[in-house]
């Protein structure tokens, strides 16, 4: 499926981006629309005016560590954000990405691996996770089927309205 490889640049972030990074306490009640204008601008000021539709997280230890705000991948999502690639990260915050339809993997040296603005190539069947420039690939855990399957849907909330009840 076509949707299965997503290509994009990379923004590549560093270890322990908590989601108050990526959604600040101060903007929790706002919006989307206010909302993601503060994505990351702690550690990126630019992010939310320069990311662009199909742009990729690399990222290194721990994304989406703290504390379970949703919003966190909501904002990702609502800025264009095609995919985040990690070494590891919260398991709350994978939960709430395939939720609301953002995939995010794990994988191993995907840290090293890449420089801001590279350009990248994630495989979301297989996980080989590709450096398009260096031609470097890894092997990212890829995602189960089921996942795969709410995130053709646009996310659990669209998956559900699309069953019908019996």
């Amino acid at each position: 499926m076509a949707d299965d490889i997503l290509r994009g640049r990379a923004w590549r972030l560093d270890h322990d981006i908590s989601t108050d990074v990526l959604s600040p306490g101060a903007y929790a009640v706002d919006p989307v629309e206010v909302r993601k204008l503060h994505v990351l601008e702690s550690v990126i000021p630019e992010f939310a005016n320069e990311v662009v539709a199909g742009d990729i997280i690399v990222a290194g230890r721990n994304f989406g560590c703290g504390s379970s705000r949703e919003t966190a991948a909501e904002n990702l999502k609502a800025l264009g954000v095609a995919c985040v690639v990690t070494e590891s990260l919260s398991r709350l915050f994978m939960r709430n990405a395939i939720a609301v339809g953002l995939p995010a993997l794990i994988c191993t040296g995907i840290h090293a691996a890449f420089a801001d603005g590279d350009d990248i190539q994630v495989d979301l069947v297989t996980g080989v996770v590709t450096n398009v420039a260096s031609l470097v690939e890894l092997r990212a855990d890829p995602l189960p089927e089921e996942m795969r399957r709410i995130l053709a849907s646009g996310g659990i909330l669209a998956l559900l309205k699309g069953r019908s009840v019996a």
